[in-house]
């Protein structure tokens, strides 16, 4: 159920990488509430990653699922 509502917050913050020719990719989620994921595409080499990952995703999906205590990418 938690991993299920990690998806779907994630499904929802797709489409604005996707039109920066990015994407992102669930990769694990672990008992503490951290999330790992992968940027791909224009997201995978772009100086602002780390930025977005912390200040765009991280964010979006702690107000979306309170469980989540941090995201990490791999």
């Amino acid at each position: 159920m938690f991993e299920e509502q990690v998806r779907a917050a994630l499904n929802n913050v797709r489409p604005s990488l996707q039109a920066d020719g990015g994407d992102v990719e669930f990769v694990s989620l672990s008992d503490d509430g951290t999330v790992s994921v992968k940027l791909t595409g224009a997201c995978g080499g772009c100086p602002m990653a780390e930025m977005t990952l912390k200040m765009g995703i991280e964010s979006y999906l702690k107000k979306e699922v309170p469980q989540v205590t941090a995201v990490v990418g791999v």
